[in-house]
Parts: C-alpha cells; sequence; structure tokens
C-alpha cells in the first residue's frame, strides 16, 4: 500500500553538519506521503533531529500531478526536493529543467541504479488488491480480469496517478495495439476512477468495490498494522509491472546542500525502515529490517517499458484511455 509509522533516529556523524541552523526544506511529494499515517511525520522527525532545520512538506494528489505543478509554476516553484516522481516521469522532469544532479555517492542498492539526477527511494508492483473473505473467484490473470471476471474494480486517473500510469502502462505491455478493447472491456467492471491512490483505497476498504489497484506490499500493512489476513494481492500469470519512486533536488532550490543531505538520509537504513513501513514499498537499501510479514508477499514476474518510450507515447496513450472510457 503506501503507507503508516515508525520512529527512527539516526546519529549527527552519519549525515553531516553542514546544513544552516534554522533552515527550511520545502519538499513537493504526494499528499499520502506526508498523511498523519504515512512517511513524512516521522522522516521528519528524524531529519530535523541531525540538520538543526525544518521540512516543509507540499501534498499534492500524487505522483503524475507533481509532475503537472511542475510545469506550472516553472522556474516558480518553491521546491528544494522533489520526491514522489516515479522513472517513468524522469525524461519529463529532465525535459523541462525541474531537477539538477545531486552529486551524492549512494550506497549499495537492491536495484540497478544509474542517473545522476534522481535517487530511489522505494520500489514496488502494481497489484490488484481483494477480500479474501468476500471474493472466492478470483482472476488469476489480466486475461482473465478482462475477459472473464464479473466482480468490480477501482483504479486510478493515469493523468494524475503513478499507479493509474501503472495500469496504462501494465495493459499496454501486454496488449499493444490491442489496448483501447481491452480498456473498453475494463471500463464495464469500474465502480469509478480516482484522482489518487488513497480515494481508491479508501473506497475499496469500505466494500464499495471488489478489486482495487495498488501494490503487491499493501498486504504488508494490514498485516502488520492491523493483524489482518484477509487483504491479499492477486498474482498475474503473465506478470507485473514495477514501479521506482524517486526524488530529486530542484533545479530552483536555495538549499542545495541541505537537500543533498536530506537525499543521503534518505536512502540510509533507518530512513528506508521508515519509509518500508510507513509507505508501505521495498526498501532500496537492503540494510533496511522489515517485519516478517514481507516475506509472505506475492513476488510476480517483473514488467516494464523503457522511460524514452514512456516519455514519447504517454499522451497518446492516455489520449486512447480516454476515448476508450467515454464511449
Amino acid at each position: 500500500m503506501k503507507k503508516l509509522l515508525w520512529l527512527a533516529c539516526c546519529t549527527l556523524s552519519v549525515f553531516g553538519l553542514n546544513a544552516q541552523a534554522n533552515s527550511e526544506l520545502t519538499v513537493y511529494t504526494y499528499q499520502s506521503f506526508v498523511s498523519d499515517w504515512g512517511p513524512g511525520p516521522a522522516l521528519s522527525k528524524a531529519f530535523e533531529a541531525q540538520c538543526d532545520c525544518s521540512v516543509n512538506w507540499v501534498g499534492l494528489d500524487d505522483g503524475v500531478a507533481i509532475l503537472n505543478r511542475l510545469k506550472l509554476e516553472g522556474k516558480r516553484n518553491k521546491a528544494d526536493v522533489i520526491l514522489g516522481l516515479d522513472t517513468n516521469l524522469i525524461p519529463e522532469a529532465e525535459a523541462i529543467g525541474a531537477v539538477q544532479a545531486h552529486q551524492l555517492s549512494l550506497p549499495k542498492l537492491a536495484i540497478d541504479w544509474q542517473s545522476n539526477n534522481f535517487v530511489p527511494f522505494d520500489y514496488g508492483y502494481f497489484a490488484f488488491i481483494y477480500n479474501t473473505e468476500s471474493l472466492k473467484n478470483k482472476p488469476s490473470s489480466m486475461s482473465e480480469l478482462i475477459n472473464e471476471f464479473d466482480g468490480t474494480i477501482l483504479y486510478q486517473d493515469p493523468r494524475t496517478s503513478t499507479p493509474g500510469q501503472g495500469l496504462m502502462l501494465w495493459l499496454k505491455a501486454l496488449y499493444g495495439d490491442d489496448t483501447e478493447q481491452a480498456w473498453s472491456k475494463l471500463k464495464d467492471k469500474t465502480v469509478t476512477v480516482t484522482k489518487g491512490w488513497s480515494e481508491a483505497y479508501g473506497m475499496f476498504l469500505k466494500g464499495e468495490a471488489d478489486l482495487v489497484l495498488s501494490y503487491t506490499t499493501s498486504p504488508a500493512y494490514h498485516m502488520v498494522a492491523e493483524q489482518e489476513n484477509r487483504y491479499q494481492a492477486l498474482e498475474f500469470s503473465e506478470g507485473h509491472m514495477s514501479q521506482v519512486e524517486v526524488a530529486a533536488i530542484s533545479a530552483t532550490s536555495q538549499q542545495v546542500e541541505l537537500a543533498q543531505q536530506f537525499l543521503s538520509f534518505l536512502v540510509s537504513a533507518p530512513a528506508q525502515q521508515i519509509i518500508a513501513t510507513t509507505n508501505w514499498m521495498l526498501p532500496v537499501n537492503p540494510e533496511a529490517e522489515l517485519p516478517e510479514a514481507f516475506s509472505s508477499l506475492v513476488t510476480p514476474k517483473p514488467l516494464s517499458i523503457d522511460q524514452a518510450t514512456v516519455s514519447q507515447q504517454r499522451k497518446a496513450w492516455t489520449k486512447e484511455w480516454r476515448n476508450a472510457v467515454s464511449q
């Protein structure tokens, strides 16, 4: 899922003492990240304890909404750190000059990473979540979901949400030129399309649909925070679209040194432990300790589409989705 709470403290010696006293770091991110049950509060407490600064979170609807905000504001944006885009949005963020090189040496990561502008802070796989107590005939493939499943689903708008965009890419990876037909079939099963993840997941928990688009890690939240096992992720035989969430220093930042310090903190083991058990994604730092529940999660075959193709085709694929669901 994305999202709850854990506390970590980091020593000053690990992250340096170069930030100016009483300075403020402004971070653009998505709303669930800074909610009371998200990583924001615990990360602020841990980071502020070692930076002698304050963190000012600006919460937006979702990852795509962050990019849209950066496009709208241009050089007038107030961000020091941009947190919550994913790898599919990197080319567009770089094309509009929204970020600058972080100039950091990162620790050994659990994923292969090459970018000099962005730092990964978690990763995962999109999946549909279901209630084992109420859904008995669950689909075991995307094909079965589209063609045979007679239940209802909730998902997010690909124009504003990275999970919504993830579903769009998932279908495109599997169906290519036939994707619009797949969308048309899904339309008849869809209760609604929400702007962001939080709204859709909240509706699902109220019983308003059989399935909701989320992550394979979402069940870990229920198992750890609620001691509840009934919510599980469907594993599809064709594979699942992967996602890596990233952070970067804004090109307009006046607090570059402090932003660098924050990015270093973000990939440290203590911060990664906070993120994994509040944002409910997989940590990029393999040294982060995880609850036992993470070992019971499904481990799907990963699917992906290269960033350049996504950047070139995202508008066309979004239009294809819009045309299919509006008919």
